[in-house]
């Protein structure tokens, strides 16, 4: 059974946009995490996706955060549970990624 996905934004400590997302991230709700991801870096220069909360993360949701990063200052605070598919993915190589 699939866990829903939770969206939550809102500043951070630093003034940049923070998301916050729970639950899992796959084909069938990618769509709406890029648009919110979308909505984050359209309010501000930089945006952390805080992934603490997330369970699962498939090709879809690395694809959302493939597309995204580079030019822009996006950053990743994920669990312990993530680091391989984000540093084996190679978003580890295209912006910075905290572990926690």
């Amino acid at each position: 059974m699939t866990t829903a996905l939770t969206l939550v934004s809102g500043p951070g400590d630093d003034g940049a946009r923070v998301l916050s997302v729970t639950g899992e991230i796959d084909m069938s709700n990618a769509a709406e995490f890029g648009a919110a991801l979308d909505r984050e870096l359209a309010a501000g220069p930089a945006v952390t996706v805080d992934l603490t909360g997330v369970a699962y993360l498939d090709s879809a949701g690395v694809a959302v955060l493939f597309d995204r990063a580079g030019e822009r200052d996006l950053r990743l605070v994920a669990p312990r549970l993530l680091e391989r598919v984000l540093r084996v993915s190679g978003l580890t190589q295209v912006t910075k990624v905290v572990i926690r």
